[in-house]
């Protein structure tokens, strides 16, 4: 009985040790915690399509890694453009803003700048116009104070004459004993040679001093002159009328003051590219010579002129019949028909003062020894030829307040170049 069960507990424990193999064999725990069915040999092609499996997920985390990227840079992308378009609107209004205000700031500052250089202009004017009448009538002063004083020197020289005659001819009567009657008469005619002397030394000192004074003085009426301070072929003055230079007659009037005149002195010209020569007014040593059309064309008013004295010179020219007058300080000095008779001076050309207009534009081939040097005042042109009376009128007190309508003195615009300006002359 004991030796059955002996061997009954024996193959027990066999079979259960055998069991505990198998089971072993068959059921294992993972690192998980799952119980897996060991592999066996129907399990080995499951073992491949599980690894198989395991990279198909990591291919699919990044396939959708990179397509969540995708979309962020998309989304980014969508934000960016939304953000930019709305910076760009709020930039074009801050730029629609700020040039509203610029305009609006530039146009008051502009309107402000311009009352002000206005208001500047207004009131250096009105001191210039001050300043030159002030200097006028203190050169006036200074004449008449001259004047006087040379008065009262003749009349200090004319007492201490008569002192003198008296003195002398009393020690004549006391030595010869002449009688009364002779001494008055021999008396009157002395202090008569005496006074004579005196008065032409008086008229002689008067005239130098007044040549002096008004060497330097404008023209009676005239406040600016243009000056031309030397003959050179960059100095010279452009006329810009604002009215047609078509012309069938005209009249141009000046004031001349020239330092020297040589062979072709230049005072103003006016050409075309097709023809530089159509109307010129120069000086030829002491003559003065209008051209119109051509240097063929031209009349000749000789001993006319001298250097450092104003001269007031009016030329006219009728396209109908050809007459041409030269006029200076409003006498007629030459008349003279068919000069360019039917001839137009045409428009669109250059009109320039102190230099001949022989280049293609303004300032171009300019000659040296054409060029006008001294001063200009009182520069006018008319569309038609004006009357004797009205040109002695041009050489009066009102030279300078008449205005020409084509070009007016003071009114149209005439642009210094070089060395050539506008001065106040005192």
């Amino acid at each position: 009985m004991f030796s059955l069960l002996f061997i009954f507990f024996s193959l027990w424990s066999f079979s259960s040790t055998q069991n505990e193999d198998d089971y072993e064999d068959f059921i294992y725990l993972n690192f998980d915690n799952e119980i897996e069915i060991p592999p066996t040999e129907e399990t080995v092609s499951c073992d491949c399509q599980r690894e198989h499996t395991e990279w198909d997920k990591l291919f699919i985390m990044l396939e959708n890694s990179q397509m969540k990227e995708n979309m962020l840079l998309h989304s980014l992308d969508e934000i960016l453009k939304v953000e930019l378009q709305r910076l760009r609107g709020e930039m074009v209004q801050l730029v629609e803003d700020f040039s509203s205000l610029c305009i609006t700031s530039t146009k008051q500052a502009t309107s402000w700048i311009s009352s002000q250089l206005d208001q500047i202009l207004a009131r250096k004017s009105q001191e210039a116009e001050d300043r030159s009448r002030m200097l006028r009538e203190s050169e006036q002063g200074k004449v008449l104070q001259e004047i006087l004083q040379l008065s009262q020197n003749m009349s200090n020289r004319l007492s201490h004459l008569e002192r003198a005659w008296q003195r002398k001819e009393e020690l004549n009567i006391q030595q010869r004993g002449l009688p009364e009657k002779e001494y008055m008469t021999r008396g009157d005619n002395f202090i008569l040679n005496s006074l004579w002397q005196e008065l032409q030394e008086t008229k002689a000192e008067l005239k130098e001093s007044h040549k002096m004074k008004t060497q330097n003085l404008l023209p009676i009426g005239c406040e600016t002159a243009l000056l031309f301070p030397m003959r050179s072929k960059k100095i010279f003055a452009s006329v810009h009328p604002t009215t047609e230079m078509m012309l069938s007659s005209f009249t141009a009037c000046m004031w001349v003051k020239a330092t020297e005149m040589l062979d072709k002195t230049i005072i103003f010209s006016y050409g075309t590219k097709r023809n530089p020569y159509e109307i010129q007014l120069y000086l030829s040593y002491d003559s003065a010579i209008l051209a119109v059309s051509s240097e063929l064309n031209k009349i000749v008013a000789p001993n006319v002129i001298s250097s450092g004295q104003w001269t007031h010179f009016c030329g006219t020219w009728n396209s109908v019949n050809g007459n041409a007058s030269l006029f200076a300080n409003g006498n007629l000095m030459k008349a003279s028909s068919d000069i360019a008779e039917g001839h137009i001076i045409p428009n669109g050309g250059i009109l320039q003062i102190g230099q001949e207009k022989n280049g293609c534009c303004v300032g171009g081939g300019f000659n040296e020894s054409l060029a006008f040097s001294g001063k200009i005042t009182g520069f006018n042109i008319w569309n038609r030829v004006l009357k004797e009376k009205e040109i002695t009128r041009q050489s009066g007190e009102e030279s300078c307040n008449i205005r020409g309508d084509v070009i007016g003195w003071g009114v149209t615009e005439i642009l210094p170049h070089g060395g050539a300006q506008y001065v106040f002359t005192f």
